[in-house]
């Protein structure tokens, strides 16, 4: 069997309940088009532990089919693009990222096998970039991660999707904790240095309800005991937790 490429900061092995967690959400995400090439998005807040989800999926599955990832962040606009309407939340929400080319350069080829980009920009440059993977074989499954994934329009791009979700009061200090040690101001959802940020986020939450649309919810807030709640395909039937 042949598997997709790999992070080279591949997350530990979850243990315990995560692992147990981790390991049915694995199996479901395995029954995602069996026999056909699949994308599943990966959506959640800043913070939300979408990326490191993803990683661990990837190691999970990567002996059962063919994995492949990919970050929406590598789809972000140039920054004169991101801020032409100021520094806001609304802009953050609506101008960050080029959901064009996320169709045309990644989702789009990998379906039909041909080669495809995994990214076309470097946010922390600023910079185009030229990269090319796959193509991806017959049974290959993309995993996505990133915000905004069920905003409408790039919702209808995924056979699958999962929404991180996790509190702000959470979310916010663990996301932060990324760039360095945390005062009071940054672990606050409230604060005035992230309003930009999660006031985008929550102008997302409440257009478009991703936890309604999500084929599963994974509860991320305590890291060693999530939650997993299956909605059945694209929302719909009795949420039933099993995690």
């Amino acid at each position: 069997m042949t598997t997709g490429r790999l992070d080279a900061f591949d997350p530990p092995s979850p243990t315990g309940r995560r692992a147990e967690v981790l390991g049915r959400l694995a199996d479901l995400l395995l029954a995602v088009r069996p026999g056909e090439r699949a994308v599943v998005a990966v959506d959640g807040v800043d913070g939300a532990g979408k990326t490191v989800l993803a990683r661990e999926l990837a190691l999970l599955l990567a002996t059962r089919r063919e994995v492949h990832r990919a970050g929406v962040d590598g789809f972000h606009r140039p920054r004169d693009q991101r801020y032409a309407r100021g520094r806001t939340a609304e802009s953050f929400y609506r101008d960050s990222y080029d959901l064009t080319a996320l169709r045309e350069h990644l989702v789009d080829p990998f379906r039909a096998g041909r080669p495809f980009r995994p990214a076309v920009h470097d946010v922390g440059t600023d910079a185009a970039v030229d990269v090319e993977a796959g193509p991806a074989g017959p049974e290959g499954l993309l995993l996505l991660d990133g915000i905004f994934l069920h905003r409408p329009g790039p919702a209808d791009l995924w056979d699958a999707s999962v929404f991180v979700d996790v509190p702000f009061e959470v979310s916010v200090p663990r996301g932060n904790a990324r760039f360095g040690p945390l005062d009071a101001e940054r672990s606050d959802p409230g604060s005035s240095v992230n309003a930009r940020y999660v006031g985008g986020q929550r102008l997302y939450l409440a257009e478009a309800d991703p936890a309604t649309r999500a084929t599963w919810v994974l509860d991320n807030a305590d890291l060693a005991a999530p939650v997993l709640t299956r909605r059945g395909a694209r929302g719909g039937g009795t949420p039933t937790a099993t995690g």
